[in-house]
């Protein structure tokens, strides 16, 4: 039985400390049931857009356990809410917490079409793919009203240079206009993550994304339209979706995926502390078990940041989820191959035109 006090439309159940901030503002439990009693709203649960000004957009990933070399996020915190996520730890640089934060104070990237041109303007850039986004999700539901992930795929389009998207929204859909005329020339590959075939799992555990069924129809368009897509199966968490990488293998690539990516789930810094609140809220029943198992993947603790370890796990449980990737990739992808982005056309479209020669 879920608790009293669960935050419906949400993944992180409570704000916690911000370990950069000495002092912070807790919102205690007597004050909220004080609320309830009095008939007095403490927590309105909306969302906050909040506008920022960076210098630059694209950011060198440094990391070699993340496929990809370079990202650029128009919107940081993200409203999907999924209770997971890496990326919770990094509004803690803006000064806000991992929990509710993250979910509730999106702030908003309105100069980044033009701090990308400039980027692919550069004399000294040379092509190599972007991905939209490396932190949190460009089609977010912040995108619909601010569009900014539409005009960065502009600017990607006007200066013929390759671009990933990683997103869990059917709103990029909106966009396939320009995804097709990217696809022309081999300069897009899309990544649609799905993590669990059952809508009662993804309700609690990712709580503001689209439906299941919306996220294969995502995908099966994109394939019709001659779009590559790579669907993310992460992650894979012991316990709530360990035992469906068959059947999510099965699915998106009978909607047409090219291939697919994985990881094992860590609850890095804040997250670990996040989950356990929140499983501890949606799955009492579950909880200790999966916790346990998380942390058998992981040399005994929720939190791993070893390079080269810390996505793929180790031990038993973690052998067992490699065992069921091979095999869905023998069995359902065995002739699929994701193509690489042309990153030849950039350097003739560097001024916005074709150069004459």
């Amino acid at each position: 039985m879920k608790s009293k006090e669960y935050i419906k439309g949400r993944g992180a159940q409570e704000n916690v400390h911000n370990r950069f901030l000495q002092h912070i503002y807790e919102t205690r439990a007597d004050f909220l049931e004080f609320c309830r009693l009095e008939g007095e709203e403490a927590d309105n649960n909306k969302t906050q857009y909040l506008p920022i000004f960076p210098k630059t957009i694209v950011n060198k990933v440094k990391s070699p356990d993340v496929g990809m070399a370079f990202s650029m996020n128009p919107y940081q915190g993200c409203e999907h809410g999924c209770i997971y996520c890496y990326a919770r730890n990094t509004h803690e640089f803006w000064g806000y917490s991992a929990g509710l934060d993250f979910e509730r104070k999106i702030l908003i990237k309105k100069d980044a079409p033009r701090l990308l041109e400039a980027k692919l303007k550069s004399k000294s850039w040379q092509a190599q793919t972007i991905v939209l986004s490396g932190n949190t999700d460009c089609y977010q539901p912040a995108e619909k009203k601010y569009q900014i992930t539409r005009a960065c795929l502009e600017v990607f389009l006007k200066y013929r240079h390759p671009v990933g998207i990683i997103t869990k929204n059917a709103l990029v859909l909106r966009d396939l206009d320009i995804l097709k005329k990217l696809a022309h020339d081999n300069l897009i590959g899309v990544n649609v993550s799905v993590t669990s075939l059952s809508e009662k799992t993804r309700r609690i555990l990712e709580p503001r994304t689209v439906s299941i069924k919306k996220r294969l129809e995502t995908i099966r368009m994109l394939s019709e339209n001659n779009i590559p897509v790579n669907a993310m199966l992460a992650p894979i968490i012991p316990g709530i979706n360990s035992h469906e990488v068959l059947k999510l293998a099965k699915a998106v690539s009978d909607n047409g995926a090219l291939s697919f990516a994985f990881t094992v789930v860590r609850l890095n810094g804040a997250i670990g502390q996040i989950f356990t609140d929140w499983i501890q809220k949606t799955l009492p029943d579950k909880a200790d078990k999966v916790l346990h198992q998380i942390a058998e993947c992981h040399n005994g603790t929720l939190n791993d940041s070893r390079f080269g370890i810390r996505g793929r796990g180790e031990g038993k449980i973690a052998t067992q989820i490699h065992d069921l990737v091979q095999l869905a990739r023998r069995t359902y992808f065995k002739n699929k191959q994701f193509p690489p982005l042309n990153k030849e056309l950039h350097a003739t479209y560097k001024d916005g035109q074709l150069k004459l020669f």
